[in-house]
C-alpha cells in the first residue's frame, strides 16, 4: 500500500518527505510487531537488544559503554535496562576488581535460554517482511539504506 493511502494524504508529497514517511511508517510496523513477539516474555525490544550484545560477548563482560555504543537505539538508558534485566535474573552485575568505578554486566544461563527460545521467532519475524523481495532486492534496499542515512 502507497504511503499516501496510508496516511490518508490529498497533499502531493515530494519524494525526500515520501521516503522520510516511509521509513518511519515502516519502522513502526516493524517494531509493533516485534514487540507482539517479545510481550509474552516481558521484555522490551532494548532490553533484548542488551541481552544479544551481552551474549556476543561470549562469556566476556561488557561495561556500560560498550553495551550503549552497541546499542540500536543511542537514547536508552543503559543503566536502567541493566537494572531492569538484573531483577529479571537475565544477567549480573559486578564491580571491576581493577577499576571499582567500572561495573562488567554480564548474561546469565537465564539470559541466553530466553535468547535460544526467542531466536525462531524472530527470525520469523525478520523473514517475514522481506519475503516479497529478492534475494538481489534485499542486498539492494541494504545498500540504498546505507546510502541514505549516511549522509
Amino acid at each position: 500500500m502507497k504511503i499516501e493511502h496510508v496516511l490518508k494524504s490529498t497533499v502531493p508529497m515530494d519524494n525526500s518527505k515520501k521516503i522520510i514517511m516511509n521509513i518511519i511508517y515502516t519502522q513502526n510496523v516493524i517494531t509493533e510487531n516485534f514487540n507482539d513477539i517479545l510481550k509474552p516474555y516481558d521484555i522490551s525490544s532494548e532490553q533484548f537488544n542488551v541481552l544479544r550484545i551481552l551474549r556476543g560477548q561470549k562469556g566476556n563482560p561488557a561495561n556500560m559503554c560498550v553495551i550503549q555504543e552497541r546499542m540500536l537505539a543511542k537514547t536508552s538508558n543503559t543503566t536502567r535496562l541493566v537494572d531492569k534485566l538484573l531483577l529479571k535474573e537475565l544477567v549480573t552485575r559486578e564491580v571491576c576488581p581493577e577499576n571499582r568505578r567500572k561495573i562488567e554486566v554480564l548474561i546469565t544461563p537465564k539470559g541466553l535460554n530466553l535468547l535460544e527460545e526467542l531466536e525462531p521467532k524472530v527470525k520469523l519475524h525478520e523473514q517475514s517482511f522481506s519475503k516479497n523481495l529478492s534475494e538481489e532486492e534485499m542486498m539492494q534496499l541494504n545498500e540504498l539504506l546505507e546510502k541514505f542515512r549516511n549522509q
